[in-house]
């Protein structure tokens, strides 16, 4: 009912300035943010959308289909007939209403909006593998020795993380768990499949509900360093999270 109340507000604002048609405005959400549009079809995007902030996030926020974070060509030309409708024939002289004025009427978000940090997400420093964008997490950041609980600032260590898949409901995500090969096999296994269970956890916490996750141990399989010396271990022990389908590049900037 509220938002009901809010978008015949709107439609009546709309209809007394004569500027826009008040059915095109409330479907669209454009609240700025920190947008690079990137991707074959921004070449096709007209100017007033990829010039500007509310137009790249018009483009970003509606019609990254796939949430890739790359315009395609079939993308652009979907933002330019929607913007095209709500602009109508002056579109050049068009002013974007303010964030407070727009009424999403439907939004996946869980909790409320916010922009991710780019600067601590480079920080992670993401590698590119063949399933996406990988963090590699050793295990004495988020556990002690052969235990499956996080240690108290494990949480402050992916907070960065949970907000960037908050602010992307799109994500999906892969969360593996790995040891050396101290203890037996049968005991590795069991280890590394909780150790990944409780980093899946830990993001239920923060609220991430919406992103897609995948959680699985491989024991001592995989290593990545030789298991013959203590720092070979050590960074043996670890949880790999990976944004599927994402590049490490679109982390390299801030």
């Amino acid at each position: 009912m509220k938002q009901l109340s809010l978008i015949v507000a709107m439609a009546a604002t709309l209809s007394a300035t004569a500027t826009v048609p008040a059915s095109a405005q409330g479907r669209w959400d454009y609240r700025p943010g920190d947008y690079r549009l990137v991707g074959a079809g921004v070449r096709l995007l007209v100017p007033e959308l990829s010039r500007s902030p509310r137009g790249q996030a018009f483009v970003m926020r509606n019609f990254d289909y796939n949430r890739d974070g790359r315009v395609q060509p079939r993308e652009a030309r979907a933002a330019n007939e929607a913007f095209l409708d709500i602009a109508g024939p002056n579109r050049a002289r068009y002013a974007w209403p303010a964030a407070g004025r727009v009424t999403v009427i439907e939004e996946t978000r869980v909790g409320p909006a916010r922009g991710w940090d780019r600067r601590a997400m480079h920080d992670y420093g993401f590698r590119q593998t063949p399933r996406g964008a990988t963090l590699t997490l050793q295990e004495d950041v988020l556990f002690a020795t052969d235990s499956d609980r996080l240690r108290p600032g494990a949480i402050d260590k992916l907070r960065v993380l949970a907000g960037y898949l908050s602010d992307n409901p799109g994500v999906r995500v892969a969360i593996d768990g790995f040891t050396d090969s101290r203890g037996t096999a049968a005991h590795n296994q069991d280890l590394s499949e909780r150790r990944a269970a409780s980093v899946r956890a830990a993001f239920d916490r923060m609220g991430v509900t919406r992103a897609r996750f995948s959680v699985a141990g491989h024991g001592e399989r995989d290593p990545v360093a030789s298991n013959a010396t203590a720092a070979g271990m050590r960074q043996n022990r670890r949880v790999e999270v990976t944004l599927l389908g994402r590049r490490a590049s679109e982390f390299a900037r801030y």
